[in-house]
């Protein structure tokens, strides 16, 4: 797939002395927004199944002269969230930013055909992770005063997903508490947001291209800039998100897809 020059991070050195918690982060967006993060000044803790990966993503941050805190943690599991927080916040002290990002998409056939246990592993990590993640989130949030959520959902919750019906649901549920917490939170000091990227550059798509070696081509027709995300470009938006140049941005959606739902 064509991609574009490197992007670089807004608010470098922005985020100075905040904690960011990222799940997902051993690979794709999840470790391009962390690297953000760390780049951009935030201590950062690095959440995932993945044990390689993880450590990876910590390392990197490091060797680049950020702070980085790597927690094995399933999003899917309420003790693995709540010690996700209490690691983040026994080690830095505060929780300022965090962003859901963990999800799976192993979806391919249309809805009749579908499968039950498939169902069962789509929503209780792209649904249920997000609204565990969001409750530990906020309980430590709302005693600091202040806070600021991203959860990164698709444009598949904006649009139906052919043959991807689950998935679909899943992401348009992810929006449905992000509205929900961000109108609850308002008067709190805490913004709760939500990000929509179409096709982006992740191992995930590439599993997913690996199936389907036509799709690549359609996915770069489908989109009118012709070629999908950089995870970078997905990054960024997660930071500007979480940063006070978007200070009153509350409940929103932000598509990030090259113009595809334009059409």
């Amino acid at each position: 797939m064509r991609g574009i020059a490197k992007a670089q991070a807004p608010n470098e050195g922005g985020f100075a002395g905040k904690v960011a918690l990222v799940t997902g982060a051993a690979s794709g967006i999840g470790r391009a927004t962390a690297l953000a993060f760390g780049r951009a000044g935030a201590h950062v803790v690095v959440a995932d199944t993945a044990i390689d990966g993880g450590h990876a993503t910590a390392a990197m941050i490091v060797e680049s002269g950020g702070k980085a805190l790597f927690v094995r943690s399933d999003i899917g599991k309420a003790a693995d969230v709540e010690a996700l927080v209490d690691k983040t916040i026994n080690y830095y002290g505060r929780l300022d930013i965090a962003v859901n990002n963990a999800a799976i998409d192993e979806e391919s056939a249309p809805l009749a055909e579908g499968d039950e246990a498939q169902y069962d592993r789509i929503m209780d990590a792209n649904v249920k992770g997000v609204w565990l993640c969001m409750k530990y989130q906020l309980r430590q949030m709302l005693r600091q005063g202040s806070g600021a959520i991203v959860n990164v959902a698709s444009v598949s919750g904006l649009v139906g997903a052919p043959n991807r019906a689950i998935y679909a649901a899943s992401k348009h549920a992810v929006l449905g508490l992000t509205r929900s917490a961000a109108t609850e939170y308002a008067r709190e000091g805490i913004r709760i947001n939500a990000l929509c990227p179409a096709a982006v550059k992740t191992p995930m798509l590439a599993r997913f291209v690996e199936r389907d070696p036509a799709a690549e081509e359609k996915l770069e027709a489908s989109h009118p800039m012709g070629r999908v995300a950089e995870t970078i470009e997905v990054a960024n938006a997660a930071l500007w998100l979480a940063s006070e140049q978007a200070s009153y941005v509350n409940g929103h959606e932000l598509v990030v897809d090259g113009g595809f739902t334009a059409v």
